[in-house]
């Protein structure tokens, strides 16, 4: 159990559910060609899930002062775990998620493909060595996680199975989860504020340059209720224009993504304590959850219901 604290399996859970469904419940209801075989999709999972992981352990390293004031009881690497191991940990998980990347760079023909797994595994390394300092862009860069392993999906299993004979079945395909993954930045981007709203007072303590710590909690939450409004006039916007004679999918966006994140604007203009701003945390994780979970109700939606 102490190794799956380390590399936040809940996270690394909702990186394979994400990639399952948008397999299952999206791209093999599109009758469309793709470029892997299902076990080497499979091995697509295995290879972002062990880039991610890695970046987790390096960043529990190198957060270890921090987390042991924000996060006392979470703490593993110093406490359960050696930092030697963590480091071996580290570095076991990013050659697999690399070695893999390459592998299948080879099978789609593309082996300049495998910069974009060496590209990420050094930028989560940068991340928790340097660019933590940074305030803004290490949001931006935990944010776009979870945008990866959608987009690698597109440059993995749509792009190489793309040429002229069936580029206009391709594209809107392309395009919708190229859509999703900059929704699902969004949301991360503002969870990640969220998250250094709860951890104020020990990233100050740490002398962490994030937006509570610079402009203060009072301040910095209004800024959050103002960025709310860019995923909510997204999904508004998205569902008007390409959803609406989705029925299902439509109850189901309103119920499960725009009513939870009219909630989460409401409660944050008010949040003051370590307490709400966690509780809010999770408020955005479910929506997030939900919102992977659409990929699913959308492709089934257009596949049997469409009004």
């Amino acid at each position: 159990m102490k190794y799956l604290k380390l590399i936040r399996y809940q996270n690394l859970l909702m990186i394979v559910l994400m990639q399952l469904i948008v397999l299952f419940g999206f791209l093999k209801m599109q009758d469309i060609p793709l470029a892997l075989a299902l076990w080497q999709y499979y091995l697509l999972i295995v290879s972002t899930v062990c880039i991610a992981a890695g970046g987790y352990i390096i960043n529990d390293i190198m957060d270890q002062d921090a987390d042991t004031e924000n996060k006392p009881k979470k703490v593993i690497v110093g406490k359960t775990i050696t930092e030697g191991l963590a480091y071996n940990l580290y570095i076991g998980f990013t050659i697999i998620g690399v070695g893999i990347g390459f592998y299948l760079s080879r099978i789609i023909m593309r082996p300049n493909f495998v910069t974009v797994f060496i590209l990420c595994a050094a930028l989560l390394y940068i991340y928790a060595t340097n660019l933590k300092q940074i305030m803004i862009l290490k949001n931006v860069i935990v944010a776009s996680l979870l945008a990866f392993s959608i987009v690698i999906i597109d440059l993995f299993m749509i792009f190489p199975a793309t040429d002229i004979t069936n580029r206009e079945q391709m594209h809107p395909v392309f395009s919708v989860l190229i859509d999703f993954a900059t929704i699902a930045f969004t949301l991360n981007f503002i969870r990640e504020i969220v998250k250094d709203l709860e951890d104020t007072k020990g990233d100050n303590n740490q002398g962490i340059r994030t937006l509570p710590v610079v402009f203060g909690i009072s301040k910095t939450s209004k800024l959050v209720f103002i960025l709310s409004f860019v995923p909510v006039l997204c999904i508004l916007y998205y569902v008007y224009n390409y959803l609406f004679h989705l029925q299902y999918a439509t109850i189901y966006i309103f119920g499960f993504l725009v009513g939870p994140l009219l909630y989460f604007m409401i409660k944050i203009w008010s949040a003051e304590t370590k307490n709400d701003f966690h509780h809010l945390s999770n408020v955005l994780k479910l929506v997030i959850f939900f919102g992977i979970i659409s990929i699913a109700v959308i492709g089934i939606n257009m596949k049997y219901y469409v009004a």
